[in-house]
């Protein structure tokens, strides 16, 4: 993935200005790299995480990922893109609620035309330890549970890309923990490139590389080629 010169602004209401989320982000991560990005509330880092996966649109600046210029694609082929090739993993979990874990875990494999979605959930499901939860609904799944089967969601697809946003930032200590190792282990065995957006620079340093935003700008940009 290359990032180059990102800026995001919006204007705000009333004809009170322009608020600039992100300033001329540029950096690149190499593939099967973990990266952490690093920053407070309002660093704009969540922000950029959205413009990685082409959730949102920037101001100027552009993202190449996987051999593409991801903004010269429509939003039906970035759509695309996110399905084939990037798993998600979020602090809220963003469970559907009227799906089980086994039909939640299935969803993206089934959007991707995948002939053997049932079987694949199942596998992941039993990989990060809830076989016996397959037929459980959100609601009925703990906070640690319900990370586990968004993990299993994100890895079943065979993502090249895992984009995690505060995973355990709903999640007590321990289990925080416990939902860490896990990703790690699952992310190690995939070869998947991660890129990680946290507060917690102890979990940061888990990573191969950690970058710091603040006040919209990346205060350490690593320039390593693709």
């Amino acid at each position: 993935m290359q990032v180059s010169a990102l800026s995001k602004s919006v204007e705000l209401a009333d004809g009170q200005g322009t608020l600039r989320i992100l300033q001329d982000v540029t950096f690149s991560v190499a593939a099967g790299e973990s990266v952490a990005i690093v920053g407070a509330s309002g660093s704009g880092k969540s922000t950029l995480l959205g413009l990685l996966a082409g959730l949102d649109v920037p101001s100027s600046g552009g993202v190449h990922i996987l051999g593409q210029d991801l903004f010269a694609l429509g939003e039906d082929d970035r759509a695309a893109l996110r399905g084939e090739s990037i798993g998600f993993v979020f602090q809220a979990f963003q469970l559907l609620p009227a799906l089980t874990a086994l039909e939640n875990v299935m969803l993206p494999l089934e959007l991707a035309g995948a002939r053997d979605a049932a079987a694949t959930a199942r596998k992941w499901l039993e990989r990060v330890g809830l076989g016996s939860r397959l037929r459980h609904y959100p609601k009925h799944l703990s906070g640690g549970e319900q990370q586990r089967v968004a993990l299993a969601r994100a890895f079943a697809p065979d993502p090249r890309l895992l984009l995690a946003d505060e995973p355990t930032g709903n999640l007590d200590a321990v289990t925080g923990e416990a939902v860490i190792e896990l990703m790690f282990a699952l992310n190690r065995e995939s070869g998947t490139t991660l890129i990680l957006v946290t507060h917690d620079e102890s979990l940061a340093a888990r990573c191969d590389r950690v970058l710091h935003m603040q006040a919209g700008r990346l205060s350490e940009p690593a320039l390593r080629p693709v």
